[in-house]
Parts: C-alpha cells; structure tokens; sequence
C-alpha cells in the first residue's frame, strides 16, 4: 500500500488549505482512512478519521475548522482545514487502516506563518 499526500505549504493565519491523498494498492473502499499530524517537540495528534460508511472522528484542535472526506472512486481521502492557527503547523500524515493493517503516508509539511 503506497499513500500519497498533497497540499501542503505556507499559508498566513486564518487561511485555508485541502490536503489530499491517493492510495494504491489499498482497499481503500473498505478501510478506515484518516490525518495525523507531528509537529516539533509534540507527540503526534489524531486529526481526523473517517470509515468506509463515510462517518468522521475529528480531534479537538480540529472540530469545527477541519473537514474530513473522501472519494472512493478516486481513492482519495481530503482535509479541508479553514481558519488555520500557527499551532496547526506540523507534518501530516495520511493513514489507511485495514484491519488488521496499518499504513502511513511520508506525510505534507503546513506552515501557518505571517
């Protein structure tokens, strides 16, 4: 299983980013996709997480400023993240959990600077 993510990059407080990633090799129609982050310094942070049936778990730093979704056509999970806070800045990572399978991406840099 590869997972690949997209979408990262430097963007100013209160601004709006959508994280993508595209897996292959996966069933991903049947697995349990989600966002983790790492930021320095921090352990890593559940962001969010939705199953096959389409029903999201978000962290608390991410509930109402964050959207999980996904495209099973396309094999395709997203992060829509709005209003983002410079303590949103980490490295993302996509994750497939097929049980009893775990797969991570390498993971998309966020930078929320002025």
């Amino acid at each position: 299983v590869q997972l690949v993510e997209s979408g990262g990059g430097l963007v100013p407080p209160g601004g709006s980013l959508r994280l993508s990633c595209t897996a292959s090799g996966s069933l991903f129609s049947i697995s349990t996709m989600g966002w983790y982050r790492l930021a320095p310094g921090k352990q890593r942070e559940l962001v969010a997480t939705i199953t096959s049936g389409g029903v999201s778990n978000y962290g608390d730093s991410a509930k109402g400023r964050f959207t999980i979704s996904r495209d099973n056509a396309k094999n395709t999970v997203y992060l829509e993240m709005n209003s983002l806070k410079q303590e949103d800045t980490a490295v993302y990572h996509c994750y497939d959990h097929t049980f009893p399978n775990e797969y991570w991406g390498q993971g998309t840099q966020v930078t929320v600077s002025s």
